[in-house]
C-alpha cells in the first residue's frame, strides 16, 4: 500500500497529515476542533480531503483519546469529547470515500515509535506518554496487542496508592496522579508554598505566587539550577520508574520509550527515571534490565502511528 493519511484529534486542534511507507510526512493540515459532535465529524473529514487532494490516497488512520473497540471502528468513550459508543469508522468513511481505521491516540502514537522512531530494531517496546495524563502502548512480538475488547495499556489508571488522589476517571490512586505534567505541576506548587526560600527563580517565573507556577515556568526553572523545580522532577521521575519496573514484571520488554511533553525535558527527568526503575526492578541484580529510551518523534509520532495502522488494515 502507498500513501495514506494519518489523522491525530487534540483538544484544540486536528492535525492530518499524508505519510509515505518510510514515515515521512509528505504534507499536513490543521483545523481547530469542534465541540459539537457532528461538527467534529465533519472537520475531521474536511481535514483529510484538504490534505490528500492531489494524492492517492489508499486508507485513513484516526488516533483518538479514549476507548476503542476491537473491531477499530466504535469509539466507546472518549474523556474529554462527547462521544459514547460513537461509530467514527462508519462516518468518516461516508465522508470521504476511503477505508479507515480508528485506533486510541496512545497506541497510534506508541506503534509510530516502535515503527519509525526510537522503538527501531526491538521486537518488545512498551510505551508511556507523560503528557496532561498517562498514556501507553504495547507492542509485544512485533504486534500491537490492544486486548480483547480493545482498551489495553490504559496504564495511567493502574492504581498504585490504595486510596490515593481522587483522579478525573472516578477511582483513587491513579499511577497518572503520581506521574503526569499535572502531577508534576502540584508537586512544584506544594514545594514552592511549603520552602519559598528554595523557589526563587521558579516563582520569579509566575506571578510570584506558588498558585501562579504553570508547566513551563517549572522547566525553565529546573533549567537554571531552581531547587524546588528539580525535586519536583525528582518526585515524578521516582514514581514513573516505580511503574515501569512493575510494567516490567508484567511485560518484559527489552525497551521502554517514554514520550510525552514532560519527556521533552531530556536527561533532566529520564535519568532520574532509569535509576528508580532500577530501585525498584525485582531482582535487579539478576536480570538484564530493559532501555528506558526518550521518544523521537515528538508530536508527530500519533499522526504517523496512525497512517501506519491504516496501512496495516
Amino acid at each position: 500500500m502507498g500513501l495514506t493519511i494519518g489523522v491525530d484529534i487534540g483538544g484544540t486542534k486536528i492535525a492530518a497529515g499524508v505519510v509515505d511507507e518510510e514515515g515521512s510526512i509528505l504534507e499536513t493540515c490543521q483545523v481547530p476542533t469542534p465541540q459539537a459532535t457532528d461538527a467534529l465529524t465533519e472537520a475531521i473529514a474536511d481535514a483529510v480531503r484538504t490534505v490528500g487532494s492531489g494524492h492517492q490516497i489508499e486508507a485513513v488512520g484516526i488516533g483518538a483519546a479514549g476507548y476503542v473497540d476491537e473491531k477499530r471502528a466504535t469509539v466507546l468513550f472518549a474523556p474529554n469529547i462527547d462521544w459514547r459508543h460513537e461509530p467514527l469508522k462508519d462516518k468518516v468513511e461516508q465522508r470521504v470515500g476511503l477505508p479507515v481505521v480508528v485506533e486510541n491516540d496512545a497506541n497510534a502514537a506508541a506503534w509510530g515509535e516502535y515503527k519509525f522512531g526510537a522503538g527501531q530494531g526491538h521486537s518488545d517496546v512498551i510505551c508511556i506518554t507523560l503528557g496532561t495524563g498517562l498514556g501507553g502502548g504495547i507492542i509485544i512480538g512485533n504486534k500491537l496487542r490492544r486486548g480483547r475488547f480493545g482498551v489495553a495499556a490504559e496504564f495511567g489508571h493502574i492504581r498504585v496508592v490504595p486510596d490515593g488522589l481522587l483522579c478525573g476517571c472516578g477511582s483513587q490512586g491513579c499511577w497518572e496522579q503520581y506521574a503526569s505534567g499535572r502531577a508534576l505541576l502540584r508537586y512544584a506548587k506544594q514545594r514552592a508554598f511549603a520552602t519559598p526560600e528554595n523557589a526563587t527563580v521558579l516563582l520569579s517565573l509566575g506571578d510570584g505566587t506558588p498558585e501562579g507556577i504553570e508547566g513551563k515556568h517549572i522547566s525553565a526553572a529546573a533549567r537554571q539550577g531552581d531547587k524546588v523545580a528539580i525535586d519536583s522532577f525528582r518526585e515524578l521521575a521516582r514514581w514513573a520508574g516505580a511503574g515501569l519496573a512493575d510494567l516490567a514484571s508484567l511485560f518484559d520488554p527489552s525497551a521502554f520509550i517514554v514520550g510525552g511533553g514532560v519527556s521533552d525535558e531530556g536527561e533532566l527527568v529520564l535519568d532520574p527515571i532509569r535509576k528508580s526503575f532500577r530501585r525498584w526492578l525485582v531482582g535487579n541484580q539478576y536480570r538484564p534490565h530493559a532501555q528506558v529510551l526518550a521518544a523521537q518523534l515528538g508530536g508527530k509520532a500519533g499522526l504517523v502511528g496512525a497512517a501506519d495502522l491504516a496501512r496495516q488494515g
